[in-house]
């Protein structure tokens, strides 16, 4: 007869973070410039109050997919979006995520006209999904990308 795995309480406890963050189709969205950063449902466009889905977020690493976009409006007013969608290599924390976009982040800012950018940011994804344009874009209007004021530094 086979021996059985011992109890593995800290796996027993990823997988059920993991499994709320799935079914709640948690994102964590960040926008600058005014700063804004919190998690919404992907699929409803609702917002999700931290709590026991926050710590599951920021408990344990992730495998994550995450969609960078520069939003801007030219001379006459016509809106379009820059966007790259990219999932780095291994498992990160959530405070660890930005260290690992950060290069992303900049060249896509950068290769933006500066007098047409309104506002950049990104959407994280806990789990390797990859989002569609629109679906993106969304995301960035519910979040408020299109309308937001600077906060004071």
């Amino acid at each position: 007869m086979s021996k059985r795995k011992p109890h593995n309480l800290k796996a027993r406890i990823d997988r059920s973070c993991r499994s709320l963050l799935a079914t709640n189709h948690v994102a964590v969205v960040n926008i600058d410039p005014s700063g804004h950063q919190g998690m919404i449902n992907y699929k409803s466009l609702k917002n999700i109050a931290p709590g026991k889905i926050g710590q599951a977020v920021c408990g344990i690493p992730h495998r994550w997919t995450i969609y960078i976009s520069a939003m801007c409006r030219d001379e006459r007013g016509v809106e379009y979006v820059k966007s790259v969608e990219i999932s780095p290599e291994g498992i990160y924390k959530v405070e660890r995520l930005t260290d690992a976009i950060e290069h992303y982040y900049l060249e896509l800012r950068n290769s933006c006209n500066q007098n047409h950018l309104v506002a950049s940011g990104w959407i994280a994804v806990p789990t390797e999904v990859s989002l569609e344009e629109a679906q993106a874009a969304k995301l960035f209007y519910a979040a408020g990308a299109w309308h937001q004021v600077k906060v004071a530094a």
